[in-house]
């Protein structure tokens, strides 16, 4: 399984499965959220509050309506209660289960953005190397290609600095 890091919009990317960073009302809110709720219309957030909501690490599945992907995999790194902060424990847990709900679905591709970074208030640097010891970690049935997809420089420069890049 090849890994790469990139960076743009990860509504503008194409693979069969988009990570949604989510928290766990599955409400697609702002950051990797809004943007793919803004690429696949809003439709995609109806569906995501249908299935929430979710443990904190857990994932569900919705259709990827005008992205072009298959399927979007709403990882659950952040809690919707409390203080909504992301933990390590919790950033682990829903990386694994995207992966794994990925290869369920017979993906060959995944793009995954820094689950629980952002308004979950994780450390990137400390974030991104859990994310990337799970996908190191995972060994795979369908997925071949892995993309950890960063929206800003500061971002990206994080992401290949735990990657060991």
């Amino acid at each position: 399984m090849e890994c790469t890091i990139v960076q743009g919009d990860i509504a503008e990317q194409s693979a069969d499965a988009l990570v949604n960073a989510a928290g766990t009302s599955l409400r697609m809110g702002s950051g990797v959220a809004g943007a793919l709720r803004r690429g696949a219309g809003e439709a995609i957030n109806e569906d995501a509050m249908d299935a929430g909501p979710i443990d904190l690490g857990a994932v569900a599945v919705t259709d990827a309506y005008d992205l072009e992907a298959e399927y979007v995999i709403h990882a659950a790194a952040m809690p919707h209660y409390g203080d909504g902060q992301a933990t390590a424990e919790s950033i682990r847990d829903a990386t694994r289960n995207a992966l794994e709900r990925a290869d369920e679905l017979g993906c060959r591709s995944i793009v995954v953005p820094a689950l629980g970074c952002g308004v979950a208030g994780f450390d990137l640097v400390d974030g991104a190397e859990i994310i990337a010891e799970e996908i190191d970690a995972y060994d795979p049935d369908a997925l071949e290609d892995v993309r950890l997809i960063a929206y800003s420089d500061a971002e990206y420069d994080a992401m290949r600095t735990a990657a060991g890049e």
